[in-house]
């Protein structure tokens, strides 16, 4: 329990902003992870796509970790979650213009992460 203006409350039950401190550690937490990256990059390259197709991009991700991380990259204004109310039901995501920001940056880490690559490649031979 933690007292705070003569008020009792649990840890979970405070609510405070994130304090920015740093700008890097700041986008890292929006696009950092293992899956965040490549959601980012598959939806740039096929503008749509639906939850369904999205699990058979990333067959490493389990059900519960796609959903968790595409709410969090919704909660990050990063993509659009529209759901179409039909049988059986219908949900596509796409980029935002925030989302559609980080393309260049991403293409860039996929050109160094391919070159990396080519050099450990030559190196191990």
């Amino acid at each position: 329990m933690l007292i705070i203006n003569n008020l009792k409350m649990k840890k979970k039950e405070i609510i405070c902003p994130e304090i920015v401190t740093c700008s890097v550690d700041y986008a890292f937490k929006r696009i950092g992870g293992k899956y965040k990256g490549r959601i980012l990059w598959y939806l740039h390259e096929h503008t749509i796509l639906r939850y369904g197709e999205l699990n058979r991009t990333l067959p490493d991700i389990t059900t519960k970790m796609l959903t968790q991380t595409l709410r969090e990259l919704e909660t990050d204004n990063l993509i659009d979650r529209k759901v179409y109310h039909e049988v059986p039901p219908k949900v596509e995501y796409t980029l935002t213009e925030v989302g559609q920001e980080l393309i260049p940056f991403i293409t860039y880490l996929k050109d160094w992460g391919e070159k990396q690559i080519e050099r450990e490649q030559k190196n191990a031979k």
